[in-house]
């Protein structure tokens, strides 16, 4: 079981750079341009400091207070209750929309969904209008039968979604593929629709077909060939897809996954295994794993030199470590990229903004508020609750 999780999300850590496009590129004409860092912009004197600290240092431990992981958290009942269905290319997309002021797009992760937010859409949704949106393949959205699912789709999906839906200048906020598909999608559009890109432990890609230079990756080589070789056939994916899901095990690769031990709740067993249960969960786990890795960060982040970044990094994080190559670009592209603003937060794991809430809310929202504003008659009045 833990080869099988090492499978999707060891590896993305070891993508050797790649860059190929989509096959269009966004205009979003019908959107006003937003206004960008300048030098004598908030942003701007901030992100020239090239920040690299670690946050929630509070002794060996770094150990996180209940209240620290439930404070404004939503219930499920919550969260589904505020969902609405957006159709893109005749098929159903689940999201979310909360609150008012500027937008901020949340994005999840491999096997997650708008719930994996639970504890920071009400934070946001404070100052700020809240989307939160399920990708193709996952939670309430349509899993269709026989879809090829890629990097690059996802992303078309979200710029599709800020074309159509959103219609303002968007910050995106990703974890792990999540974050990568942000980073894809903010390199395809133009300026006019992505003002901010936050990444929470970014992916090198969707799965291990890209080149690996770990050689923690290397060692699994054989091991993640063969299963990619057994997911292929469906009885046997089946089998092994029953075992993921499985309560026990499940509970296990989250607790693998989870710096702070606390924050692992039988509610995120019930977020990742839930939509598990639904009609075309298991394609969409085989072709997920067993597809192409897409567009690697490494590549695209250079793209991306105007455009204010805030990483957030759990330093406990197995899938994508600090110490590879993914991570290790990551923690010096401040010095490289004056846009860009890294904090490493120590004691958490893949999932920062599940993990350790507080933490990633203490620099989050900051920088939000130093972003520039959006140009004169960029912003509308809206209210969603």
């Amino acid at each position: 079981m833990a080869a099988l999780a090492a499978h999707h999300h060891l590896h993305p850590s070891s993508v050797a750079a790649r860059t190929p496009t989509l096959g269009r590129r966004h205009r979003f004409s019908s959107l006003p341009l937003a206004a960008r860092p300048s030098s004598q912009g908030r942003f701007s004197s901030r992100a020239a400091t090239r920040v690299l600290t670690r946050a929630g240092s509070t002794g060996a431990s770094s150990a996180a207070s209940p209240a620290a992981t439930t404070a404004s958290s939503l219930s499920l009942e919550e969260l589904r209750g505020g969902c609405a269905t957006w159709t893109w290319r005749g098929m159903r997309v689940n999201y979310l929309a909360r609150g008012q002021g500027p937008p901020v797009l949340l994005v999840h992760g491999f096997g997650a969904s708008v719930a994996h937010w639970r504890r920071n859409i009400g934070v946001l949704s404070e100052s700020y209008t809240v989307y939160a949106i399920d990708l193709l393949g996952f939670g309430a959205s349509d899993k269709p039968p026989g879809f090829s699912y890629t990097m690059e789709t996802w992303a078309e999906l979200i710029l599709d979604f800020l074309e159509e839906v959103v219609r303002r200048p968007t910050v995106l906020v990703g974890n792990s593929v999540g974050s990568l598909a942000c980073v894809i999608a903010a390199s395809e559009s133009s300026r006019e629709a992505v003002r901010g890109l936050v990444l929470l432990n970014c992916a090198g890609g969707m799965n291990n077909k890209a080149i690996v230079d770990d050689w923690r990756i290397k060692l699994l080589l054989p091991l993640l060939w063969l299963i990619d070789f057994l997911l292929k056939q469906r009885p046997i994916a089946s089998a092994l897809f029953n075992r993921v899901k499985n309560r026990d095990n499940l509970k296990d690769i989250l607790l693998s996954v989870y710096g702070n031990k606390d924050a692992m709740d039988d509610e995120l067993v019930e977020i990742i295994r839930g939509p598990a249960d639904t009609e075309g969960a298991l394609d969409a786990f085989v072709s997920t794993v067993t597809g192409p890795p897409g567009p690697s960060p490494i590549g695209l982040m250079p793209r991306l030199a105007d455009l204010p970044v805030l990483v957030l990094w759990g330093d406990r994080d197995p899938f994508t470590p600090i110490d590879g190559p993914v991570g290790k670009f990551f923690s010096k592209l401040p010095s490289e990229l004056p846009n860009v603003t890294l904090y490493m937060l120590e004691g958490v794991g893949h999932c920062p903004h599940d993990d350790r809430p507080d933490l990633v809310h203490d620099k989050l929202l900051p920088w939000l508020e130093a972003l520039p504003p959006p140009a004169a008659g960029a912003v509308t009045t809206t209210t969603v609750v």
